[in-house]
Formats: structure tokens, C-alpha cells, sequence
């Protein structure tokens, strides 16, 4: 599917609750690929709460098995298992605003909101949690322009006729899928 982008980078969709998405992440950093990427953070389970609850039962079979599934995609990857999972919007508006003033402090914040929730467990819904992990960027009041910026990321993650994270767009409009093998994302990035 040709989606069509009106930059050179690579649009790359996440949600920060996805382990796949960390995974994939982190993958882009270790091949140098990060910097080619846009990252615009999405959505995939907007219903979950804020605060994050404690997962058990049948949701804590699945958060389970995505961490195992994970661990051998991505063996050597750290990862543990989190509580539950957080709703994420309040950290993608974060990311948004600091994106738009600094883009390497913004893609900074992605990485260190990904290992804080995949590594630590900790509740990136929080916002004395987000306070921490953006620092001085840390926006208390998110404006109309931040937030219309999240709407039109999910807008066009929607648009892309994907219903999943991760996905990359290239700049040519062509989709990688999922948490794919190393050799799959240097071949896609060429």
C-alpha cells in the first residue's frame, strides 16, 4: 500500500505499551537507523486506564506470553514484565511537545518512556513519572497544537489500513510490519 509522505524520513507508528514496538525500537537504535525515523507515537488500546491496574488472570496470560514472544524475537533485549499496562496518551503528548521544539531530546524521551515501562514496569500514565523522565521539557499544560498533532498521528496511522504497531511508512509510502528480523529492517531501510 503507497501512503505517500512528504518527508525523507521514515514515519515510524509505536505505542509506548507495545513490547513489540520497544523491541523494534531498540532494534533501530542498535543498527543506527533511529535518526532516518520519525517517530509518532499511537494508540492501539486507548480504553486501558490511567493509573495503570495490576493485570491478572487471562490479561496477565497474554502480557506474559508478548514479553516471552518478545525475549525470542529479540533475544538479549532487556525487557521485564510489567504489572499491567498503562494508558499511553498522556506520554504521547509529551512526546509530541517535545518533538516539535527538539526533535533529539524528543526521540531521547521516546527511548527513556519505552525502557521506563519495558525495563522498570514503572506507570508512564503518571505524571509525576512523566515529570521525571522529560525533565525540563515537561509540559504541565499540553496545548491545542500538541494535542491536534496526536489526532492527526492516529489519523494517519489509521489511514495506513493497519490496525497494528509497530509500523513503518518509507518515504515512498511502503510498510514494514511488526517486530521483523534485523536483516528484514536493513533491507527495508535500503
Amino acid at each position: 500500500m503507497n501512503t505517500g509522505s512528504s518527508t525523507d524520513r521514515f514515519i515510524l507508528y509505536g505505542d509506548f505499551n507495545c513490547p513489540f514496538c520497544y523491541a523494534l525500537h531498540e532494534r533501530l537504535h542498535d543498527l543506527h537507523l533511529i535518526d532516518r525515523c520519525e517517530w509518532r507515537g499511537v494508540q492501539h488500546a486507548p480504553q486501558l486506564p490511567r493509573p495503570m491496574k495490576p493485570w491478572s488472570g487471562s490479561l496477565g496470560a497474554e502480557l506474559r506470553h508478548e514479553v516471552a514472544m518478545v525475549q525470542r524475537l529479540a533475544p538479549g533485549l532487556p525487557i521485564a514484565l510489567p504489572p499491567g499496562k498503562p494508558n499511553t496518551f498522556p506520554a504521547i503528548e509529551q512526546a509530541v511537545g517535545i518533538l516539535r521544539n527538539d526533535f533529539r531530546n524528543g526521540m531521547d524521551f521516546v527511548q527513556r518512556t519505552y525502557r521506563a515501562f519495558w525495563c522498570d514496569g514503572r506507570d508512564i500514565s503518571d505524571p509525576l513519572i512523566l515529570k521525571e523522565l522529560t525533565g525540563e521539557h515537561f509540559t504541565e499544560d499540553i496545548d491545542g497544537q500538541d494535542q491536534s498533532i496526536a489526532q492527526k498521528w492516529e489519523t494517519s496511522w489509521h489511514a495506513t489500513g493497519q490496525n497494528g504497531v509497530p509500523l513503518i511508512v518509507s518515504p515512498e509510502g511502503n510498510l514494514l510490519v511488526g517486530c521483523v528480523p534485523e536483516e528484514q529492517v536493513r533491507q527495508f531501510f535500503t
